[in-house]
């Protein structure tokens, strides 16, 4: 059985079981999906301030899922928050969701939209789509829909989520939609079949990338940019996170 650790950065276990449910779909019957909550940080991450809170959580989650067998990560949060510390700290492969959805979103057209929650998470993403060379097949558009209210279905936040959909297929002549937001990913197969065409949930996608490099016997490579932290002293209240040999 191949163990997948699948960890939530935010601190509100409701997003994980919508996380978990959407990566139990898509997984082999060799793959036992765990899921993780982040005990410290935020209960949402939108924007680069609660990113930076929510790394050390984060990171002892990963830390501890390949102590205990994981043979990949992946974090759901679709701003790969923390993912190149993670890199660094673990051997085995970690995956971010934005990575992942568009990589495969990239597979199956020419042009499509990234469709997240708010104004403030849509300009790291955007920063993100130029990172990982999509800038010019990626557009990125904001619903106005605080993360939180993904969870409540009473809020509206899913009808505010199809109408900007609508505008992407619209506008920006979209040939795909990427879910931006991991409280979206229990969405993605309905819209799909509404819509007719690709929509991609980043968990989805990042969950059979891992089986993949699974499969391939590959791991982090831990020469250059992702070699192990050198050991240190850490003062404070980080100590406990100090790298040591």
């Amino acid at each position: 059985m191949n163990r997948i650790a699948v960890i939530n950065p935010n601190t509100t276990a409701s997003m994980t079981a919508t996380i978990a449910a959407a990566a139990r779909l898509v997984a082999a019957p060799t793959t036992e999906i765990v899921p993780l909550t982040s005990s410290m940080g935020p209960v949402s991450i939108e924007g680069y301030y609660d990113e930076a809170f929510a790394l050390p959580g984060l990171l002892r989650e990963i830390g501890q899922a390949e102590g205990e067998g994981a043979r990949a990560a992946v974090i759901a949060c679709f701003d790969d928050t923390g993912l190149d510390a993670a890199r660094a700290m673990a051997t085995i492969p970690v995956l971010g969701i934005c990575e992942a959805a568009l990589a495969t979103a990239a597979f199956l057209a020419k042009r499509f939209t990234v469709v997240t929650t708010t104004e403030r998470s849509r300009v790291p993403i955007e920063e993100l789509a130029q990172r990982y060379g999509m800038s010019g097949r990626a557009r990125i558009r904001a619903a106005d829909i605080p993360v939180l209210a993904l969870d409540d279905p009473a809020s509206g936040a899913r009808e505010r989520l199809r109408a900007e959909i609508d505008r992407a297929i619209g506008e920006d002549k979209a040939e795909a939609i990427v879910l931006g937001c991991a409280g979206m990913a229990d969405l993605a197969r309905a819209l799909q079949e509404e819509l007719g065409l690709p929509v991609i949930d980043g968990v989805g996608a990042a969950v059979k990338q891992a089986e993949a490099l699974i499969a391939l016997g590959l791991r982090t490579s831990k020469r250059g940019s992702y070699a192990p932290p050198l050991p240190k002293p850490y003062k404070g209240e980080l100590s406990a996170f100090a790298p040591r040999e």
